[in-house]
């Protein structure tokens, strides 16, 4: 199989990019200089050229906030972007791995417990909404499609946008004797992107399409998971909970946004470990 994979220096991508050739893959990584979703003729050019039977597309517009503003640039990239992606997908038979996130959850505000792939999504800021669109494009123009669904991602590449992640923001943080303050109001599913690739691996080689979540075990506040950082990372650390309401965000977040790897477990695949156990090894194996 031959793969071209959109965002290869990015944090999901990095991880992607380096198991998939260690497994013998025939992978080839784009980076944005090299392919611009925003641009059709660019796409088209790319990867008419390469000739892939699996397009993986990490590129995302994910500042949160600033897509609450910059409405236009969020929705060029999470939805049109990926229209440009899935024309040329329809126009050579190719097959389509697109992520998503829990944010297109979080309408039910009195939801919690494990959203699985049937259920109804709701989002709460324009970037939950930006990549539902882009769920529904997919959707709508494809059959041969990976439409992936994970939340709170953290890798060692770190975000390509924002230069780090939440596990090493905590612990410079700390390191630098800052006050910390953290959200306990909103519940998530920490999810290692090391751990995300091996299922990846897993299910592109069963061939089954469709709408899948992904991600480790169990559930946490992100204030909890701040905490469980500083225990693994073994620092004393002055963190005080706030909430969402105290943080004062521009763009609204899910209360509760984990979700239930109910379509993988019907493949007969393994669930993901448990959040904990990730982000043990995560630490364990920092540089």
């Amino acid at each position: 199989m031959k793969i071209a994979l959109i965002g290869s220096n990015g944090q999901l991508g990095t991880d992607i990019m380096k198991y998939f050739k260690d497994k013998g893959e025939d992978i080839i990584g784009l980076t944005q200089d090299e392919i611009d979703v925003c641009y059709p003729e660019k796409c088209q050019l790319v990867l008419t050229r390469l000739k892939p039977d699996l397009i993986i597309n990490t590129a995302a517009f994910h500042q949160v906030d600033l897509c609450e503003d910059e409405v236009e640039p969020s929705f060029a990239v999470n939805a049109a972007g990926v229209k440009n992606l899935c024309k040329v997908c329809q126009e050579y038979d190719i097959a389509l791995m697109h992520f998503s996130t829990d944010f297109v959850f979080g309408a039910d505000v009195e939801r919690r417990t494990p959203y699985d792939e049937d259920d109804c999504p709701g989002p709460v800021s324009l970037y939950g909404i930006s990549k539902l669109a882009g769920e529904y494009i997919i959707e709508y123009m494809l059959k041969k499609y990976y439409l992936i669904r994970s939340c709170g991602l953290y890798g060692h590449a770190g975000s390509m946008v924002k230069g780090s992640n939440f596990v090493e923001l905590m612990i410079k943080n700390a390191r630098e004797g800052k006050k910390i303050k953290v959200v306990n109001d909103q519940i998530l599913t920490p999810t290692s992107t090391e751990d995300l690739t091996k299922k990846l691996y897993e299910l592109i080689h069963t061939g089954k399409y469709g709408l899948y979540h992904m991600t480790n075990t169990g559930q946490c506040s992100w204030y909890d998971f701040a905490l469980k950082i500083f225990k693994l990372a073994g620092l004393h650390v002055n963190i005080l909970p706030i909430t969402s309401d105290e943080l004062s965000a521009k763009a609204k977040r899910p209360a509760y946004s984990v979700l239930d790897n109910k379509n993988l477990r019907a493949l007969g695949l393994e669930d993901l470990r448990s959040w904990k156990e990730a982000l043990k090894d995560y630490i364990d194996s920092r540089p």
